[in-house]
């Protein structure tokens, strides 16, 4: 096994994904021929210093430091998104209250849609996102 996926591994699977109440900001970039959703978000965050995506916990800050912001890092691209997953997966299990979700024309394959969204329905702490029943708001991905 790649040295660089084992350590991005464990750092996806230990390192600190908590964040406060009502501060998760997600994206969904997988399979678009655009970064904007991710765009939209870091500009959010930026206006918005109580918002936090992954990239501003501990984890997701390591995971960027060792080059897994983007392809180049000697990864395969399937690497990457499973480093990610594991990651995100823990960052959402973590959130509480509202989430804020860049995901216009979230593809059915992304990561959005096959974990994360799953993963957000599923933790009780987690109400409402964009402002709507999460439930209701999921009902647009077909789930």
């Amino acid at each position: 096994m790649n040295k660089l996926y084992a350590k991005a591994m464990h750092v996806a699977g230990t390192y600190d994904v908590t964040t406060p109440e009502n501060s998760v900001v997600l994206y969904s970039v997988s399979f678009q021929p655009t970064k904007e959703n991710r765009d939209k978000a870091f500009a959010f965050v930026k206006d918005n210093p109580d918002k936090m995506m992954i990239e501003h916990t501990d984890c997701g800050a390591k995971l960027v430091e060792l080059g897994l912001a983007g392809s180049g890092c000697g990864l395969k691209d399937e690497e990457i998104a499973d480093i990610w997953a594991v990651a995100s997966k823990r960052f959402i299990s973590a959130a509480q209250g509202e989430i804020t979700a860049f995901v216009n024309n979230a593809d059915p394959r992304s990561v959005f849609v096959r974990m994360e969204l799953p993963t957000l329905l599923s933790n009780e702490k987690i109400h409402t996102v964009n402002g709507m029943d999460k439930k209701k708001f999921a009902r647009q991905f077909n789930l």
